[in-house]
């Protein structure tokens, strides 16, 4: 089958590799009918391979049709359409019996110290082959896959309950926000904006969306959104009290995380990071890792005194410094993690299933091209040309 598959620093291409056959009793095999670009993905292109290795098999958010089930799978059969969520949990154990499903004692990648196995996502977590591929070897599917309708409407329409979607929900719910509140949501990329559309669903307020680029500020101002322009503001917390009457956001979201602009000096550790052999780049992160913090210090900032800060975006740094006096002052929570994608699946599927597109899914979509197309839509995602913000590859047509 082709698939794409990670070769070096911003080097992906599409190799014929192996077709994925069932492993154990709780596998499937789908054929992958889209398969989308995220922006989690982009840290593996250019900011976290040396955790990656030549041919490792990437992306984690898949659809298809079933193929073949394992043994052990009783709820799923041959031509089902199924979303895959991105990270593989049983739905069993101790930690999936509490909803906490990214931290899946089943799957838990112990060797590296971190939770569930994910799809296409480095040796940190399983290096388990991932979905931008032709056909893809689901673990777990006694549990994980989730049926979607047979109808007509696009794949695009389910697709992003594989990943974006869940999270974009669990980073509004964890901010504890709701009628009457204010929601900041810093960087306005597809997971930004599938919480602008999250929040405007489920009651809130004010939602005021932070970024730079035109495109995303235009298209969260249409789904009801007021929005900061970061290139028109000398300090966005003070821009944000201005909106909120001095008082603060009650809730933000940053869904920007490791590759936030405005850190040059993180920024060039992490280039040089990056161009280091593995086997020295490995250990210098591990001890000695920052991320790009501005995004993450602004929203806290910008929270008001007593709110919650919900971290969605991607952090990887080992020796990240944080305002504690402010924070501590402020009383401000701060929630984050992984979506535990499975405990939001079925309240999502109920509103995807209904009439219209509260959550703004049909329209997120960018560019469509094939899967052979991969290098050019990870090159232009990364460099957000000609107004890309969401691209779905497609491996049924060549």
């Amino acid at each position: 089958m082709r698939a794409v598959t990670w070769q070096g620093r911003e080097d992906v291409r599409v190799e014929q590799v192996p077709d994925p056959v069932i492993e154990q009793p709780t596998d499937a095999v789908i054929r992958v009918t889209s398969t989308a670009i995220c922006g989690s993905d982009l840290h593996l292109y250019a900011t976290l391979g040396m955790y990656m290795h030549a041919g490792d098999i990437l992306g984690h958010e898949a659809m298809g049709v079933v193929e073949q089930v394992g043994a052990d799978v009783d709820r799923l059969k041959a031509g089902d359409r199924v979303v895959v969520p991105f990270n593989i949990s049983c739905g069993t154990c101790w930690m999936c019996s509490r909803g906490l499903y990214a931290q899946c004692e089943t799957t838990q990648v112990t060797r590296h110290a971190k939770g569930a196995a994910l799809f296409g996502y480095t040796e940190l977590y399983g290096q388990v082959p991932g979905g931008q591929a032709e056909y893809l070897r689901v673990p777990q599917a006694q549990f994980g896959p989730v049926v979607v309708p047979a109808d007509d409407r696009p794949d695009e329409h389910w697709l992003f309950l594989s990943d974006i979607l869940p999270t974009a929900w669990q980073a509004v719910r964890f901010a504890d926000v709701g009628p009457g509140d204010t929601l900041a949501v810093f960087g306005l990329g597809p997971v930004g904006q599938l919480a602008v559309t999250c929040a405007m669903h489920l009651g809130v307020d004010r939602v005021i969306g932070v970024d730079l680029v035109g495109y995303r500020l235009q298209r969260a101002r249409a789904k009801g959104a007021e929005t900061v322009d970061l290139a028109d503001v000398a300090d966005v917390a003070t821009a944000i009290r201005d909106l909120t009457g001095g008082r603060g956001a009650d809730g933000v979201v940053d869904a920007v995380g490791m590759e936030a602009h405005g850190a040059p000096l993180a920024a060039a550790a992490q280039r040089l990071a990056g161009l280091l052999p593995a086997s020295v780049a490995k250990p210098v992160s591990e001890r000695a890792g920052i991320d790009r913090l501005a995004a993450l210090h602004a929203g806290l900032a910008s929270a008001r005194r007593g709110g919650t800060v919900s971290v969605v975006g991607v952090y990887g740094g080992a020796v990240d410094p944080m305002p504690m006096m402010s924070m501590f002052d402020k009383g401000v929570t701060l929630r984050m993690g992984q979506a535990h994608v499975r405990r939001w699946t079925d309240e999502l599927l109920a509103i995807l299933s209904g009439p219209g597109d509260p959550l703004g899914v049909d329209d997120l979509t960018s560019h469509r091209m094939p899967l052979a197309d991969a290098s050019r839509g990870y090159k232009t995602f990364q460099a957000k040309q000609d107004d890309c913000l969401k691209v779905v590859l497609d491996p049924t047509v060549s």
